[in-house]
């Protein structure tokens, strides 16, 4: 049973498969380089290593130079060196005598000039970007400094990097972790050449901030541009997708349903390819219907051809047991046998009509002469007498009539054609048929003496069954298809096939089919 369409109906429920919308992919190639972009937060590490290696130059010549300031300084000059920059540096310095003692320290000779931060008692922020460093460090792999712990010992030997100074007498840097995960620098540089050595220490917490703030400004960034690409796609997305969905819901409620008041969305507004598609569609869908309609038309007309001679056979064989009239049972019989012949001929016309374009669209065009076909098919009408003695003359203009197509299918039009104009032509009468070649145009001409067509009956000969006949022809010896049949041969040939005045001389109709004339072969050689 065939669905109804109404509410609740299968055209209420036509939706787009989800997991195959373009909007996900438009989303997708937007952000993937987003992505990629915010994957250069873990290169970050890489600044980190540069700043402190940078750093680590720095306390090296610190050390180095101070070491040097305080070589061969009295004791107090010593101590005063030491507070004074660890003052302005915001440095602990520690100075030890040739067997390993601490002799000074800035911390003890001067308040400390910087204490480790508490990470209990930082605010939550603080610790988030702790957490985000460590995140950071364990994917990028990068190694994790050990924790500074002020020994128990005071001596040189807590410290290892003070160890290398001493038994290698060069400066040496070391890197520790405070509480709160800033950097440690410890600088171990001899003082002089008795042995004693210097250990600077230096909390780094600006390579930290940095760092933070590089990630804050990068990340600020990504979620602008993230948001921007995602704006942007879903707009884009709108621009492409909903009309597609709205030529797609259309297309399948022309497909699922019978409302002729269904139209594809033409959408004149948009010059995109979107808009070039959504009008191709229309105008095939527009096609498709005029296709549908002449098909139904086709077979209605059909149906009604029929029935006229299957009428009349039914009445014939009906009424022939009832008359014992040998005349007039003859007559019926003669009745019989023209309509089956003439159900016979519309069944093959129609059968020819309705295959004529499946056929030209799979032959192979060749080469043929206008001129020698149309001779032919006189030749052949001649000898079998089916010119009701009319003259034909083929008047060519002496140029090649050649053109591209399939014989067979262009000798029917001849044959339709020349059939007309003897249709039409009084007994004895003149049919001319002129070729000509011109402008790269193949015309054939069928002129006769036949009443002529009037100007607006011209279009109305080439629909189907069309029934307007001479008043001398007999009823039923056409089907009315055979200048339907012509045009469309002409059409698949990329020609027309039309009705003009005949020349003065005949004062009939003329039939005019034009063709593109076929390009000539190449020579050898060319």
């Amino acid at each position: 049973m065939a669905e109804e369409a109404g509410p609740g109906s299968r055209l209420d429920r036509i939706t787009m498969p989800v997991g195959k919308s373009l909007t996900k992919r438009i989303l997708a190639v937007n952000l993937i380089p987003l992505l990629v972009l915010a994957g250069s937060l873990f290169f970050l590490d890489s600044y980190r290593r540069q700043l402190l290696d940078e750093r680590f130059k720095l306390a090296r010549i610190e050390a180095q130079i101070t070491a040097e300031a305080l070589a061969g300084a009295t004791t107090e000059r010593q101590e005063a060196l030491l507070s004074q920059i660890g003052r302005e540096q915001s440095m602990r310095l520690r100075m030890y005598d040739a067997e390993g003692k601490l002799i000074a320290d800035s911390f003890a000779l001067a308040a400390p000039s910087f204490a480790f931060d508490d990470p209990v008692a930082e605010p939550f922020f603080e610790d988030l970007a702790r957490w985000t460093d460590n995140a950071v460090n364990i994917v990028t792999g990068a190694p994790s400094a050990p924790r500074y712990v002020e020994p128990e010992s005071t001596d040189a030997e807590a410290w290892p990097e003070l160890v290398r100074v001493r038994q290698q007498g060069l400066s040496q840097i070391e890197l520790r972790r405070a509480p709160d995960d800033t950097p440690v620098i410890n600088a171990a540089a001899p003082v002089g050449l008795n042995g004693a050595a210097l250990l600077t220490t230096r909390n780094a917490t600006d390579i930290t901030q940095a760092v933070r703030n590089a990630r804050s400004s990068l990340m600020t960034i990504i979620l602008l541009a993230l948001f921007l690409s995602t704006i942007l796609s879903l707009y884009l997305a709108s621009t492409i997708i909903e009309p597609l969905r709205r030529l797609v819901s259309a297309t399948q409620r022309v497909r699922l349903g019978r409302e002729r008041d269904i139209e594809v969305p033409r959408m004149q507004e948009r010059g995109d390819e979107i808009g070039l598609l959504a009008r191709a569609v229309s105008d095939m869908t527009a096609t498709l219907r005029h296709r549908i309609d002449a098909v139904e038309s086709f077979a209605a007309d059909v149906a009604h051809e029929i029935k006229n001679p299957l009428a009349s056979l039914r009445s014939a064989t009906e009424s022939m047991p009832k008359i014992d009239d040998p005349e007039l049972r003859a007559q019926l019989v003669d009745i019989a046998a023209h309509d089956v012949r003439r159900i016979d001929r519309l069944v093959s016309e129609i059968s020819e009509a309705s295959r004529i374009d499946a056929e030209l669209s799979r032959a192979i065009f060749e080469q043929v002469d206008m001129t020698e076909l149309f001779s032919n098919v006189v030749a052949r009408k001649l000898e079998r007498g089916e010119t009701r003695g009319c003259t034909i003359e083929i008047e060519p203009d002496g140029l090649p009539a050649t053109v591209m197509g399939v014989p067979i299918r262009l000798e029917r039009v001849a044959e339709n054609l020349i059939d007309n104009a003897v249709s039409f032509s009084p007994q004895g009468g003149r049919i001319v048929i002129s070729v000509t070649n011109a402008e790269g145009r193949v015309e054939v001409r069928v002129s006769d003496q036949g009443p002529g067509i009037p100007v607006d009956e011209r279009e109305k000969v080439f629909r189907r069954f069309h029934s307007h006949r001479p008043e001398n022809e007999s009823f039923g010896n056409h089907s009315g298809l055979g200048l339907a049949i012509g045009r469309t041969i002409a059409e698949a040939h990329d020609g027309t096939l039309r009705v003009e005045d005949a020349p003065p001389f005949l004062g009939g109709a003329c039939l005019v089919l034009e063709l593109p004339a076929a390009k000539p072969a190449p020579r050898k050689g060319e």
